[in-house]
């Protein structure tokens, strides 16, 4: 019981730690691991269970995974059906293990995986031999599926696979699509023709960007899995799709596990027996995200990250200037209110922060006017440094652990969680940690709300970390090979 969330702490206390005063005493990620104790995660579905989170690796993209008045796409929806069943088969109770979906670039999916920032990767792989050498896959969670070609306004004269000979496809390295050229490829050398030239494309780009890509005559053609030009047909009309040019027939989905995880393996595919593509759940979920997802409005950001990046500016001032870490300051908004000022509660609390005007008013916040959205902010932030500087700075309490007891008596009130942590104290736990020590004993004698609403922020710091950082790098990458 007295375990951290080790993998998943380690990922965020980094993050916090290195937007902290105190990160430039450890300016390189081996000073920041050592502090931090061991390394990634490797274990299997019991040590799952004993860290109590199940980490997803996935891509940020509209269908798949974003952002729209919480989490959404089909792994949203897969991360929460496991969350049910593992909690379930295991009979968790209050404490319950957390499923947390963890964005990457495409080509780090597996690499993560491997080295144990992840158990599963949840992102539409494609089973290939090349890709059983490292990782181990579940049973298939597609139907069978078709490589085939795209072309657009610039990309004629292509009858059959044959005049690819001599010419060049544009892909990214780590895609199955790359197999299946080197695989014709093969053919042609022993015919003596030609190869087909790999022009590498950014790995930060999606089959999405490519499609996008061919619609608008920047790419003359590009290999996706068959069923994606329908997602688009409605937006990109400009797309021939060739379903006569085939470069890899039968090839299946499936979800990743490293090769040590048979246990793992085995309740995942316990699971997708009863949830994966052609079971109710999941032919919903297929319908929800690929027949009668709204591809078109969502080509642009979702209403929710509109939100975010609307108030992004007033939740990095105000956490600078009171030491909060701004991407966690975010998060408790959204779980407080879902980003929107204009809620109100049944006690009279106002606002993106949620707060009384009682609070705002006291000598240690003294901010007015919280039914404004800045100020509002501004005063939660200041509000949380007042409760981490009175109650939670003591020497022995980290940095990560003040912010999260912090956050326990925003929800709970401090004289409570002051109780909690004596208890945590005198029955062997650490008072000083907050995951699997005091928030044992806040399960216990309070229930399960305050653990919920910590690590309820906590995924959705992880969210808007790593979505912002993907999306960034992703957009840089748009730029680059020339799509708007």
């Amino acid at each position: 019981m007295k375990n951290t969330f080790r993998c998943y702490l380690r990922l965020l206390c980094w993050l916090v730690l290195l937007n902290s005063p105190q990160a430039s005493q450890a300016t390189d990620a081996e000073q920041v691991g050592t502090a931090l104790g061991r390394g990634s995660d490797t274990g299997d579905l019991s040590a799952i269970v004993e860290r109590r989170v199940l980490r997803i690796l996935t891509v940020y993209g509209p269908g798949r995974y974003y952002l729209d008045e919480g989490a959404k796409g089909i792994t949203a929806e897969y991360a929460k059906r496991l969350g049910t069943v593992i909690n379930e088969t295991f009979e968790t109770g209050h404490l319950k293990i957390m499923v947390v979906v963890i964005p990457v670039a495409r080509d780090e999916l597996f690499q993560a995986l491997v080295e144990g920032r992840g158990d599963v990767v949840i992102a539409g792989t494609t089973i290939t031999d090349a890709r059983r050498e490292n990782v181990d896959f579940t049973n298939p969670v597609s139907k069978p599926l078709k490589e085939i070609v795209v072309t657009g306004p610039s990309g004629q004269g292509i009858r059959t696979l044959t005049d690819f000979s001599g010419k060049t496809v544009y892909l990214r390295p780590s895609s199955s699509y790359a197999d299946s050229v080197n695989h014709l490829n093969e053919k042609f050398a022993a015919r003596n023709q030609p190869a087909i030239a790999i022009e590498p494309m950014s790995e930060l780009l999606e089959d999405e960007d490519l499609i996008e890509m061919v619609n608008a005559g920047l790419l003359p053609w590009a290999i996706v899995d068959s069923y994606k030009p329908i997602m688009w047909k409605d937006v990109f009309t400009q797309l021939t799709v060739r379903n006569d040019l085939v470069f890899r027939e039968g090839a299946q989905l499936a979800w990743a596990v490293r090769r040590n995880n048979p246990h793992l393996k085995n309740f995942l595919n316990d699971f997708l027996t009863e949830n994966k593509e052609g079971t109710l759940f999941g032919n919903i979920v297929r319908n929800r995200y690929i027949r009668d997802f709204d591809w078109a409005s969502n080509a642009t950001d979702s209403d929710e990250l509109k939100k975010y990046r609307a108030l992004e500016r007033y939740f990095r001032e105000h956490g600078e200037t009171y030491e909060i870490e701004p991407a966690l300051l975010a998060a408790q908004g959204f779980q407080e209110s879902r980003l929107d000022q204009s809620v109100r509660s049944r006690a009279g609390a106002i606002g993106v922060m949620q707060l009384l005007p009682s609070t705002a008013q006291d000598k240690n916040v003294d901010i007015p006017n919280i039914e404004e959205v800045e100020p509002n902010i501004e005063a939660g932030a200041k509000y949380m440094a007042f409760l981490k500087d009175r109650y939670f700075s003591e020497p022995g309490l980290d940095v990560l652990n003040g912010s999260l007891l912090a956050l326990a008596a925003y929800n709970a009130g401090p004289a409570k969680v002051r109780r909690l942590r004596k208890e945590a104290g005198e029955r062997g736990y650490d008072p000083n940690r907050w995951f699997d020590h005091v928030e044992v004993i806040a399960a216990e004698q309070i229930g399960r709300e305050t653990v919920q609403y910590v690590s309820n922020i906590f995924k959705y710091y992880l969210s808007y970390k790593l979505i912002d950082q993907q999306s960034k790098r992703r957009d840089e990458a748009r730029k680059k090979a020339g799509v708007r």
